[in-house]
């Protein structure tokens, strides 16, 4: 686990509330936490660089842009194709997540992914055709009937 600076925890908390949408955004953000522009810019690139932070991005409402259809696809995937297939399917630009855990003895399934799509015919075309390409007939479609909530993680820097 990496060891992070103080200034580095402010950096990444003011990144993780979001980025302004104004044209200077890093110098909001340093106004805000207290630092240099400059020093806010530089932190961010060695949060980069150190894969602390994946990516800088915009977070999508997808049901807002006409994506109301998701599943959550729970996969019986044999260990020694796990992580090939799993790489596989993350490149899918409708599956936004692609986990990997333990099977329980009533639930077999190992690999798990988010599939979305504009309606239910979609996403279940789509799931089928992914199920043919990776060759697997033992998996479990749990569609979203209702989202409660969705936010970002806190995290106790």
């Amino acid at each position: 686990m990496a060891k992070l600076s103080e200034k580095e925890k402010k950096v990444l908390k003011a990144l993780i509330e979001g980025i302004p949408l104004t044209p200077q955004p890093f110098k909001e953000i340093a106004e805000k936490i207290s630092l240099s522009e400059e020093e806010v810019i530089e932190i961010t690139k060695k949060l980069l660089e150190k894969k602390i932070i994946r990516r800088l991005g915009a977070t999508i409402r997808h049901n807002l842009i006409g994506y109301s259809s998701n599943a959550l696809v729970a996969w019986k995937i044999p260990e020694e194709e796990i992580d090939k297939i799993g790489k596989f399917l993350a490149k899918k630009p409708f599956i936004s997540h692609c986990y990997v855990r333990k099977p329980l003895v009533d639930w077999p399934y190992n690999l798990y992914t988010m599939f979305h799509a504009k309606d239910e015919e979609s996403l279940l075309k789509l799931i089928h055709e992914v199920a043919q390409e990776i060759n697997c007939k033992n998996y479990e479609i749990l569609i979203t009937e209702k989202e409660i909530e969705r936010k970002h993680a806190e995290y106790q820097l």
